[in-house]
């Protein structure tokens, strides 16, 4: 059974009717891409149109193409242009591409602006970028400049002591909590130090301050000398703050330090003369051990000697040099000596 093409258009080829329906085909397709694309972004451009902030259509479609949020774009304008900011599109998108808070860079823009503050939108995204990954944010950073933010010195944390200590020159310690009043430096923002170094460097000023302190009493009476000097040393250069104040919170007197190192110090040189004395006497004993064994030794050298006298006696005898009588002499003087000795030991002592 053969199958044969039934032409709608008779008067026309049937090739020709073909191409005219593909033609119309592809041409209501392209209808229907446009009006689905004109409904998606018809309540965007409309709302930034009534608002007067307008945005075109292809803008909007090249944003989306671009994995920028259209809404995102057409709200931080809208919000822009209310406050009397003017803003382009590429300017929030170049930012958005950058990683930025598009959002919070706007309301810093505004906060600074109706606060008098004369901040560019590249300054703050600048300062946008650079807080980026931390806990701050650009606009923080603009209402701290307008209100002025209290830093605890030291920060309190648990475990920690919650004052610094420092030992004024009387060598009695003094323990101060300051706190710190500061306000953001927009100029200095960015690659300005935070607050850390700020904590760090009035730390040093109280210690240095109490430390050329006369006595702990000066500190008392006069707290505020510590921020007189602290406020003199510039502790703020180079850091994204500049500093109002720095009132003394408490003041607290410490222990005795001096007192504690002089009486360290006195046990240390009590035992250091234990150990030369400890020196000495092993010295001593040293010493009286030798001579005990060199009068043993000079002992065994009599006794060696007393051995000879016998022997010489006797060859005196060979040679004639001794007689008989000579050494009858010899024993009476002897026996003599023995007996007088015993008597002095026998006789009592008198009391």
């Amino acid at each position: 059974m053969q199958l044969t093409a039934i032409n709608p258009f008779p008067d026309l080829p049937l090739a020709f009717n073909a191409t005219t329906l593909a033609l119309y085909g592809a041409l209501g397709l392209l209808v229907l891409i446009v009006f689905l694309i004109f409904i998606k972004f018809f309540g965007l451009w409309l709302r930034a149109r009534v608002s007067n902030a307008p945005v075109s259509i292809f803008n909007l479609v090249f944003m989306s193409l671009r994995k920028v949020p259209p809404a995102l774009i057409v709200d931080s304008r809208i919000t822009a242009a209310k406050a009397g900011i003017e803003l382009t599109s590429d300017q929030l998108e170049a930012h958005y591409l950058a990683g930025g808070n598009v959002g919070e860079v706007v309301l810093a823009l505004i906060a600074a602006d109706k606060s008098g503050f004369n901040l560019t939108f590249d300054r703050a995204c600048a300062i946008d970028l650079a807080v980026k990954g931390t806990t701050k944010t650009v606009l923080e950073a603009v209402r701290t400049s307008i209100n002025p933010k209290v830093i605890d010195c030291p920060t309190p944390e648990p475990g920690k002591p919650n004052k610094i200590d420092a030992v004024a020159q009387d060598g009695i310690s003094v323990r101060v909590r300051a706190r710190v009043t500061v306000r953001t430096n927009l100029e200095r923002f960015v690659g300005g130090a935070t607050e850390e170094t700020i904590i760090a460097r009035v730390g040093e000023g109280i210690v240095t301050s109490i430390g050329s302190a006369p006595s702990y009493k000066d500190v008392l009476e006069n707290p505020d000398s510590i921020s007189h000097l602290v406020l003199t040393r510039g502790v703020d250069a180079s850091t994204a703050f500049e500093i109002l104040s720095i009132d003394i919170a408490d003041v607290d007197v410490g222990e005795n330090v001096g007192a504690q190192l002089q009486a360290e110090q006195a046990e240390t040189d009590k035992k250091i003369a234990q150990a030369k004395a400890e020196v000495r006497r092993a010295a001593a004993v040293a010493t009286e051990q030798e001579m005990s064994a060199r009068t043993q030794e000079m002992r065994a050298k009599l006794v060696e000697a007393e051995a000879q006298v016998p022997l010489a006696m006797a060859e005196a005898f060979r040679s004639g040099n001794l007689g008989i009588m000579d050494y009858a002499r010899f024993r009476n003087v002897v026996a003599d000596t023995e007996m007088r000795e015993s008597i002095a030991k026998d006789e009592p002592r008198n009391e």
